[in-house]
């Protein structure tokens, strides 16, 4: 039985991220489902973590939740992708990173988020998508993806030449994103590339089995 347990649900884009982060670092772990009506909201899962939001996780005596997974990464800083900056002692290049977990967390993601949720998930809980809505998040975001396009005409990846966790936190919602209509990435030649070789990496792959 594996030591790593992920409490969340397979849905959600946080409980995605720690995902990707385990199959990236080939670390064996069991997710123990959490169901989102209510059982987040109550024993036992606030034991876990108080503020009732998923995912918690539990490496051995190591519990967390509001995951920081440069705090798993440390752990297992010698096993599967190395998903810190080449030179993660750099600490130019390691804020270069940070920064770029915030950029996805504070203007990407909200924006990225409501669009998924009026454009895919409405849909198949049969509510009406609200197209206002959606031109207001579609605007907000193609602002963001120009700062996006400007930074990878520089480099491969956003944080640098290499793979890192400023890129694998985007690939929860973009998975969602492709599922809709939206063009925002292929008007974007870097921005598609980019997209196209973040989301075709076995990990990114293994999530959506």
């Amino acid at each position: 039985m594996a030591s790593i347990k992920v409490f969340g649900h397979a849905t959600t884009t946080s409980t995605r991220r720690v995902l990707l982060t385990l199959h990236e670092k080939n670390l064996d772990y069991e997710l123990v489902n959490v169901e989102l009506k209510d059982e987040h909201k109550k024993e036992p899962f606030l034991s876990r973590n108080p503020f009732g939001q998923v995912p918690a996780f539990e490496d051995g005596d190591l519990k967390l939740f509001e995951l920081l997974l440069s705090t798993l990464l440390t752990d297992h800083e010698d096993q599967g992708t190395n998903l810190l900056p080449a030179d993660s002692k750099n600490i130019a290049h390691y804020a270069t990173m940070s920064i770029g977990m915030e950029v996805e967390a504070h203007q990407f993601d909200p924006a990225a988020s409501k669009l998924a949720w009026e454009q895919l998930f409405k849909h198949i809980y049969g509510l009406t998508t609200d197209q206002a809505v959606v031109a207001e998040e579609e605007a907000k975001l193609a602002k963001v993806l120009d700062v996006y396009e400007a930074r990878l005409k520089e480099f491969k990846y956003l944080a640098g030449e290499t793979f890192t966790l400023t890129d694998l936190h985007h690939i929860p919602v973009i998975q969602y994103l492709l599922g809709t209509p939206t063009k925002l990435f292929t008007e974007r030649p870097r921005v598609n590339e980019w997209v196209a070789e973040i989301t075709k990496r076995p990990a990114s792959q293994k999530i959506l089995q």
